[in-house]
């Protein structure tokens, strides 16, 4: 039997569902018709968990056009730079996925409650729910960007090994790299540098591909090797020089890094290990102890 506080909040998780459905149909009469066709010509495909839920982000995207201004979308699509998702949506289209996310979570939140019947903190369910899953493809698009960074950093002294043996064979910078493109390891550098060669194809002067590069990447690894090289070809030094000592230079680097992350191995080790190794330790050694001294 429930009581009044309890009934009043089902009553109004139903009216709050109901009032969605209606503004969800709304929303899908007037602006479906004004859905273009998704082009996606030059991006890349939808992720196949995208898929079932694309045609939903697209109509949302549609809706909150006139919403937000230009400058916040610019502003999504500089993080979406950055992390190389920009070939796979657009500004609108990750918002549009926020959104989308938010509903469904608040969606199946709402009937989570309504089966469990909680008699407590059913709204405080369903609103951490919804939260977080709007929240989601934020933290989804901060560990793409790291994860992004680790294969940038870690293919970057590859492509310059090969980009250094191709000029110091003879080759000028452009066919340097568009052989390191072909000898190196897949990845997002490999994306970065095709970008670069498609500036210099399209008229675009090698120090602006290699700055905008830079932009897009905003790695301190990435300027450092950059600047080294608009520096050398305002001065007119060797790229073969240059080249060999930044590749040094990086490899160096990552090597301090891993001897870094060795070292701070033990410190994370110490939380795990008194909280969970050491009290079954003791657990396990004390244990007979204590009873043979009950046993006395």
């Amino acid at each position: 039997m429930f009581n009044l506080a309890t009934d009043t909040f089902y009553l109004l998780s139903i009216v709050l569902f109901g009032a969605c459905v209606m503004i969800f149909s709304y929303i899908t009469q007037t602006s479906a018709p004004e859905i273009e066709e998704d082009d996606r010509t030059y991006m890349d495909p939808v992720p196949g968990g995208l898929k079932m839920i694309w045609p939903l982000i697209l109509l949302v995207s549609m809706v909150i056009e006139n919403i937000f201004s230009n400058a916040y979308f610019d502003k999504i699509e500089k993080k979406l730079h950055r992390t190389g998702v920009n070939f796979m949506l657009t500004a609108e289209q990750f918002v549009a996925l926020r959104f989308t996310a938010a509903l469904i979570c608040f969606v199946l939140a709402l009937l989570m409650v309504l089966s469990l019947q909680p008699e407590k903190h059913g709204m405080l369910m369903i609103f951490l729910v919804t939260l977080g899953g709007f929240f989601f493809p934020l933290v989804w698009l901060s560990d793409k960007r790291k994860r992004r960074e680790q294969d940038v950093i870690r293919a970057l002294p590859v492509y310059l090994d090969f980009t250094t043996m191709a000029v110091e064979a003879g080759l000028n910078l452009s066919g340097a790299l568009q052989q390191a493109m072909n000898k190196g390891p897949d990845g997002p550098l490999r994306q970065e540098f095709s970008i670069i060669m498609r500036d210099l194809r399209a008229g675009v002067s090698r120090s602006e591909a290699f700055k905008r590069m830079a932009e897009r990447l905003d790695m301190p690894d990435i300027s450092s090797f950059v600047n080294a090289m608009v520096q050398a070809e305002k001065s007119g030094s060797g790229m073969a020089s240059t080249l060999r000592i930044q590749s040094e230079q990086r490899r160096n680097e990552r090597f301090q890094r891993a001897e870094k992350q060795a070292m701070e191995a033990p410190v994370k080790l110490v939380f795990p290990l008194i909280v969970f190794i050491f009290p079954v330790t003791f657990l396990i050694v004390g244990f007979p102890i204590a009873m043979k001294i009950l046993e006395i």
